[in-house]
């Protein structure tokens, strides 16, 4: 790793510890059932703040880049998340996002022609399996809808992480516009499904305004301005393997706040998948070309695959 990469790493990683916290705070603090309604505040309000920041507009083809990297993102990604939380039983819904890393190395091949390693898979799946320690417990009959509206969430995420390196920006514009162009893309998708399945917004108290700043700002706004920034400067398997420290996180808020007791194989598990998300940072420097990779070449554009593998070349 070259001498700032580990910095770019480290606060990358922050975005996904800081979305460890949102099972947290969503049930502590916030309106109970109402998964599309918090999707929304999380999504547009952030978006809209960045957006006024930022003081950039798309232009040409990328109306319809925003749209559709905003949509995998922030506008199914949320919902479909929210929606496997609610039907899945203990915590298979976090297994499945972290399996995310396999997700983004498929199509990472498919899209970018950077075929993985046998070292990339194998971690990844060290990684699924440490998070599946830490968070799966005994349950009930599976909820096929839940298990789909998961495997759709982690493959929406990882489609747009991948996009997002694919597409890079355009000439003069920074992570911060990609970033308001999403959330508010994402939440402009999600706003008439709030509406139209869960009806009014439900009266808020002090502690509910609370956690939905909370929600908007820092774990969304600036988490998400970090994952962008990331993406820019990192392979799109690098920030994936970032993902398990989400899951990772909200166990050790659910230990330290909520009073939710670790046992030995959790915390087996942790060093598990905390042993792949640091090997994931190195597995996948100089990735192998697929021959003829689909898009793969001139045309991938200007922050595309052709300097993914040396992150430090990026501006």
């Amino acid at each position: 790793m070259t001498a700032s990469r580990p910095a770019v790493v480290a606060l990358t990683a922050l975005a996904p510890v800081s979305w460890g916290t949102t099972y947290a705070v969503t049930t502590e603090f916030l309106p109970a059932d109402r998964p599309l309604f918090t999707a929304l505040v999380r999504a547009l309000p952030a978006g809209l703040l960045l957006l006024a920041l930022a003081r950039v507009l798309p232009r040409g083809a990328w109306w319809g880049k925003a749209a559709a990297l905003g949509a995998l993102n922030i506008g199914a990604f949320f919902p479909l998340l929210f929606l496997s939380a609610y039907r899945l039983p203990g915590g298979l819904a976090a297994v499945v996002g972290s399996a995310g890393p396999l997700f983004v190395a498929g199509l990472s091949a498919l899209l970018l022609g950077q075929r993985p390693s046998r070292r990339t898979l194998l971690t990844g799946a060290v990684a699924a399996f440490g998070v599946s320690l830490v968070v799966l417990r005994a349950a009930g009959a599976l909820d096929v809808i839940g298990l789909l509206a998961a495997l759709a969430s982690t493959l929406s995420m990882s489609a747009g992480v991948v996009l997002t390196q694919r597409w890079g920006r355009p000439a003069g514009v920074g992570p911060l516009a990609l970033t308001a162009w999403q959330l508010t893309a994402g939440g402009l998708l999600i706003a008439p499904l709030a509406f139209l399945v869960e009806g009014a917004p439900p009266a808020l108290d002090g502690r509910a305004v609370g956690g939905y700043l909370y929600l908007a700002l820092a774990n969304t706004a600036v988490a998400y301005w970090l994952w962008f920034r990331g993406i820019g400067r990192l392979t799109a398997t690098q920030v994936t393997f970032l993902g398990p420290l989400s899951p990772l996180t909200a166990a050790v808020v659910g230990w330290a706040a909520l009073g939710q007791a670790l046992t030995p194989l959790q915390l087996a598990g942790m060093a598990l998948a905390l042993g792949a998300t640091v090997a994931g940072q190195f597995v996948t420097r100089g990735p192998r070309r697929a021959a003829a990779a689909p898009g793969a070449g001139a045309g991938s554009g200007a922050r595309g695959p052709a300097v993914a593998a040396d992150p430090a070349l990026r501006p």
